[in-house]
């Protein structure tokens, strides 16, 4: 596996990124806009799978950086669940459920291989040489 020096370069980030954009689109307009609570509690949770995945990786530590891909599968998780209540409240469409659910599991499996290859890497990080 290469190298990796900037998160920015992390396809789940990359990912994670395109969902939280789409999360933001959707909340813009329609009712789910006016739904203050979810609305908040969905972007809230897309930011935090972006921002977990970026500060595990600023952490210099393989163990640290598993911890927050950890956290960041769990938002992922919780954006799904989220998705089925704007859905079934008829905030957003079929469509636009499927294209965003579809996003977040495919970014759920990033995370999770990621995960999976950081727990059996022989390299620890700087932190636990």
């Amino acid at each position: 596996m290469p190298t990796i020096e900037r998160f920015e370069d992390l396809e789940a980030w990359k990912i994670a990124r395109e969902v939280s954009n789409e999360i933001y689109r959707l909340s813009r307009t329609g009712v789910l806009a006016r739904d203050f609570g979810l609305r908040d509690q969905i972007c809230r949770a897309a930011t935090s799978v972006m921002s977990n995945i970026a500060e595990g990786f600023e952490r210099d530590g393989d163990k640290e950086f598993a911890n927050f891909l950890s956290l960041a599968k769990g938002s992922l998780g919780e954006v799904r669940s989220q998705l089925y209540i704007a859905f079934d409240q008829e905030y957003i469409t079929e469509q636009e459920f499927s294209e965003v659910y579809r996003k977040t599991q495919e970014n759920s499996r990033m995370v999770a291989g990621l995960i999976s290859y950081l727990r059996s890497s022989a390299v620890k990080g700087l932190k636990f040489r």
